[in-house]
């Protein structure tokens, strides 16, 4: 198995500035992906660049997030420990294991089989373990586990689910990149059972949050 040497370490650190430089302030995010090791999460082709401010392929015509997309999304959810967080897009695993950094409780939900039993498989190997890592519709949300703190969702969606926008408890945000080619991060936060505040942040690209969909 690839182990987390000094030398990623050192390469994490650098990341980390590279982050700090663009923007993120919040010290408690920078130290989680201070302390995940990104190169775990990537095909071995990639494992040179796994340190680079960039996204890259995990399969799936899905990617794993450029780390300040990760930082930047994290960053607005404003975790506190002990959250119950609903991560749409399990991907790589690389987001949960940020937020369960944070100290985060992760029901994490992925469409594409083979990238749900990888990190099913995955993520335990490395110390990590979210209440649930689930196969199915994340436009659906884990309605029988909500309601929840905050929901990320990380994937490009046309608009905002209502689904997802139920599932949140009073005063819970909701944190996701909505709009077709480049998408605008919108983080909406219930203010009661039928209010929500909706806030628009920064351009983004992600691959789509399809509807309807369970794919192997």
């Amino acid at each position: 198995m690839i182990k987390d040497t000094y030398r990623h370490k050192g390469m994490r650190k650098n990341l980390v500035e590279k982050i700090r430089e663009k923007g993120i302030r919040d010290e408690a995010v920078l130290k989680a992906i201070d302390a995940v090791p990104r190169h775990l999460f990537m095909d071995s082709s990639f494992l040179e660049f796994s340190y680079e401010d960039k996204p890259f392929p995990i399969g799936a015509g899905q990617t794993i997030s450029q780390p300040y997309t990760v930082a930047y999304q994290t960053e607005l959810l404003k975790i506190k420990k002990g959250d119950k967080v609903l991560e749409v897009g399990t991907g790589s695993g690389y987001q949960a294991c940020v937020l369960m950094e944070l100290g985060a409780k992760v029901y994490t939900i992925e469409r594409h089989k083979s990238l749900y039993l990888r990190a099913k498989a995955l993520l335990p190997t490395l110390g990590y373990n979210p209440v649930i890592i689930t196969y199915g519709d994340g436009y659906k949300g884990l309605p029988v586990q909500a309601p929840f703190d905050k929901i990320i969702v990380t994937a490009g969606a046309p608009l905002i689910p209502e689904e997802l926008k139920s599932q949140l408890k009073i005063g819970g945000y909701l944190v996701i990149p909505v709009g077709e080619e480049i998408q605008v991060m919108m983080r909406i936060i219930r203010e009661d059972a039928s209010n929500f505040i909706e806030e628009k942040h920064g351009a983004f690209r992600f691959v789509p949050l399809l509807e309807n969909k369970a794919n192997d």
